[in-house]
């Protein structure tokens, strides 16, 4: 077995073995890959909106272990401590993202992949699933992206990608960005619509307002890029 292993190991190119692992819920993380893999040894720099977890459903390890660094943003209370342990290149904010500085309600479930601040959406889950309920609601603070982006990005820094997923919030989080100063290159965003009715996507519209285009879709995330 050793010789047949050695043998194949001399004609064939080692990375014919090789293969990527994804850390997102559905592959986000490599349509990303696919965007950049041009770029050997790239360092980039990403935005983490409703980071949930260092790991499970992350857009953002593959690239952290690739030597990437950039913000994460969760605001369940308990969740930012795997992150200060585990992406300590990381900025790690453990606040909500809203239109203005203050305190929103937090609805959290029993599944915190769920956990956001919707009240429509979080109620609706709540009375309509046998699996998810809501099991406490919390007052978090809150702050605009534009601040919170003036105060951690550094100066000059270019923000490769922006991904959001704030469980029906992910609007209110888009329009609190300052769009003359920080036009990240890609922004995936969580808006479950299918191709054919993309026009009746407020996220879709608002995005196409701001200069971006829609270059890939998963069944849950929409990859928009800035036409620069």
């Amino acid at each position: 077995m050793f010789s047949l292993k050695k043998a194949l190991l001399k004609y064939l190119p080692i990375h014919y073995f090789q293969s990527l692992t994804s850390y997102s819920q559905e592959g986000e993380d490599m349509v990303l890959y696919s965007f950049f893999e041009g770029r050997k040894k790239y360092k980039g720099f990403y935005i983490d909106v409703g980071a949930h977890h260092p790991y499970r459903f992350s857009n953002t390890l593959f690239f952290y272990k690739k030597g990437w660094k950039g913000i994460n943003i969760e605001p369940t209370p308990k969740a930012i401590k795997a992150f200060n342990i585990f992406r300590r290149r990381d900025i790690n904010l453990n606040i909500g993202i809203s239109s203005k500085k203050g305190k929103l309600l937090f609805y959290c479930f029993n599944e915190p992949a769920l956990n956001g601040f919707s009240k429509e959406l979080s109620q609706e889950r709540n009375d309509t699933s046998a699996k998810y309920k809501i099991i406490k609601e919390i007052e978090i603070e809150t702050l605009p992206l534009a601040e919170v982006l003036d105060k951690y990005v550094p100066e000059e820094q270019k923000i490769d990608f922006l991904t959001i997923d704030v469980e029906g919030f992910d609007l209110q989080v888009l329009k609190s960005n300052n769009w003359l100063k920080y036009k990240p290159l890609f922004i995936l965003v969580e808006d479950r619509i299918d191709f054919n009715n993309l026009t009746n996507s407020e996220v879709y519209k608002y995005l196409e307002e701001q200069g971006y285009q829609l270059v890939a879709k998963t069944l849950r995330t929409l990859f928009f890029k800035y036409n620069s």
